[in-house]
């Protein structure tokens, strides 16, 4: 009866907790998910993933099969000798071959060696999807608020534009202005429109490197300090590629080790039964042995140590690679920062006291067009501006690959 209390209590606790992630997930759905929530699912739910793991299970059936023998060799003989002839007789041979001591052993570590090697394909395969992740999240964070922008600018210049038809007398010069500014929101339509379906496409491609459909995004970026290059050139030492680099010279090495086994021959050991119809039966056993004469181990042998050298130039090339794929990033976060803060720090500040001046001059009479360059110039900056911030985070996104990191 307590028992069966247990069980009860224990299954709804069950249903509860799925219920709540069931919830928990509708709500991030309604109300936008946020590039951690798409991270997280993403890295569970991504197929090119699964495919890798799948990998991973199947390699455990190899490591299993490296350490078993190779199955026996059955065989059945008779001649043509008359039954009244002794040397008449029909024979069952087995033959089980014996690798020589450690050969079993060096196969498996082969196999745990291709099995550490698709961990490692499988790490790099994170922390790359993650890093395409981000980019593609910033890329519609980047369009998202150009589209803000420019729906405000709209705005903005629909109204100055009622403004200035308002309080001033229409005169050719006044007309040419209105005609002007009508241009640019013809212009700014044209981008919404351009923007909007960017997006769409953004999301549809989200959506594919995540393997679930991603209608929203909340997200909220910022330039932050700029990091020094020693701190984040520490991390390099978790780098995915220069792991698997060198999880294929492990490899490679346990390659190397067989060959070297290979010089020393298999036994074979040999059993036999021959039946005689008109004499006795009998029993015969034997000793087999290869001999490795034709030289071929040696040359096996040179190929898997020139093939481990091969593995390490590529690791020391691997390092140099993101090495310098770390410096190129550092260096274009340094130029996203620099120029978030000149536009920011020097240029905004006076395109804002330009606007002051234009916007109390348009009800006067001012000249719209003025208005509109500035409009324009400001419009730019803003370009710039979001820009500088979506590229700042690419780099540190890309440092964080190169990193190894899958946050």
């Amino acid at each position: 009866m307590i028992s069966t209390t247990i069980q009860q209590c224990k299954s709804l606790k069950s249903r509860i907790k799925s219920l709540l992630l069931s919830v928990f997930f509708l709500g991030s759905t309604l109300s936008g998910m946020s590039l951690d929530e798409v991270i997280a699912k993403a890295l569970n739910d991504n197929y090119t993933l699964e495919s890798i793991t799948y990998r991973i299970s199947a390699n455990h059936a190899n490591i299993d099969l490296s350490k078993q023998f190779a199955n026996p060799r059955l065989s059945y003989a008779q001649n043509t000798i008359d039954d009244n002839q002794a040397m008449s007789r029909q024979t069952v041979t087995v033959q089980q071959k014996i690798p020589y001591f450690g050969k079993r052993d060096s196969l498996q570590k082969v196999a745990q060696a291709e099995e550490e090697l698709l961990n490692g394909s499988l790490q790099k395969a994170r922390v790359r999807l993650v890093n395409e992740i981000k980019n593609q999240a910033y890329t519609i964070w980047e369009l998202e608020r150009l589209y803000t922008i420019i729906c405000d600018y709209e705005d903005l210049t629909r109204h100055n534009i009622d403004l200035f038809e308002s309080y001033t007398m229409t005169s050719d010069n006044q007309h040419m202005g209105i005609v002007s500014a009508e241009l640019t929101l013809s212009d700014l339509r044209i981008q919404k429109s351009t923007l909007n379906a960017q997006i769409y496409m953004a999301y549809a491609k989200l959506s594919y490197l995540t393997s679930f459909e991603v209608k929203d995004l909340v997200m909220n970026l910022e330039v932050g300090d700029m990091p020094g290059a020693s701190t984040l050139e520490a991390g390099l030492k978790n780098n995915s590629d220069i792991a698997l680099e060198e999880k294929k010279v492990q490899k490679k090495r346990a390659k190397l080790e067989i060959a070297e086994l290979n010089h020393y021959p298999d036994l074979s050991l040999m059993g036999g039964y021959s039946y005689r119809k008109n004499f006795d039966n009998y029993w015969s056993f034997g000793v087999g042995i290869s001999l490795p004469v034709y030289g071929r181990e040696d040359s096996q042998e040179e190929e898997a140590r020139k093939i481990v050298l091969s593995a390490k130039s590529l690791k020391e090339d691997t390092k140099v690679a993101v090495n310098t794929e770390f410096h190129k990033a550092y260096l274009q976060m340094k130029s996203a920062y620099e120029i978030y803060h000149i536009v920011h720090d020097e240029a905004l500040p006076q395109i804002e006291h330009m606007f002051e001046l234009t916007n109390s001059s348009i009800s006067t009479g001012g000249d719209l067009f003025k208005y509109i360059d500035i409009l324009i110039q400001k419009l730019k900056l803003e370009r710039k501006s979001i820009g500088a911030v979506a590229n700042y985070k690419r780099a540190e996104a890309k440092i964080a690959e190169l990193s190894g990191a899958m946050q």
